[in-house]
């Protein structure tokens, strides 16, 4: 596990990737990542993704204790976070945002493939799909707790995304890749561009033996 500076660097690093990639905009997302135990990292309350300083970030626990919030509160969506690194202890980080397109698929019922290419085949191997809850609300965070072991992918319907994985750097490339899959499905939609996904056979293939990634273990 990284010591806590290079966390807090790194999750400097990740929000301006995300504006700079436009996996965010204005005050909305909030971004964490474990430090030790079962502590982790933050974004404040009303933070902007891309200019966090030190004082933006903030440690807590599990059990909801706040370690040196130097008056600042904690993202209210601290249920989901929480939520996900208690019944995942394998997760590093978790990063959510309402990126343009993700978030146009999360807010209809279209279904991402996962196989088109490569990395969706990997990254995008399990979404879910979390009802509208009110942003923050503990109801949000029970239901993210419901379907995080099924998934490193969720949709969070009429509200945004919500992205999992062992690192800061596996969650940053999994938003990306959702964001462009998204991106790429509601283009070839509106140009009527018929899209050749490749056989559920190959994907399994794929994702069992190719050895692109380590197979990931979602507990099924």
């Amino acid at each position: 596990m990284p010591d806590k500076e290079t966390v807090r660097q790194e999750l400097q690093h990740t929000g301006k990737y995300m504006m700079q990639y436009e996996l965010a905009w204005g005050n909305a997302g909030n971004i964490s990542a474990r430090t030790e135990g079962d502590r982790y990292l933050i974004t404040a309350s009303g933070t902007f993704l891309g200019e966090l300083d030190d004082r933006d970030l903030i440690e807590c626990d599990l059990s909801g204790s706040i370690m040196d919030a130097e008056g600042r509160k904690p993202s209210k969506e601290t249920p989901m976070h929480r939520a996900i690194y208690d019944n995942r202890p394998e997760i590093g980080a978790i990063l959510h945002a309402s990126p343009f397109y993700s978030t146009l698929v999360a807010s209809s019922q279209i279904e991402i493939p996962s196989n088109w290419f490569v990395e969706t085949m990997y990254y995008l191997e399990k979404v879910e799909r979390v009802p509208y809850y009110h942003p923050g609300s503990e109801a949000l965070g029970e239901g993210v707790r419901e379907k995080s072991r099924l998934a490193n992918i969720l949709l969070l319907e009429n509200h945004g995304v919500l992205v999992y994985d062992t690192s800061i750097r596996e969650a940053r490339m999994a938003l990306q890749t959702l964001e462009m899959a998204c991106r790429m499905l509601v283009v070839a939609q509106s140009a009527d561009i018929p899209m050749s996904g490749l056989s559920r056979e190959i994907e399994r293939d794929f994702v069992e033996n190719a050895g692109y990634k380590p197979r990931r273990d979602w507990g099924l």
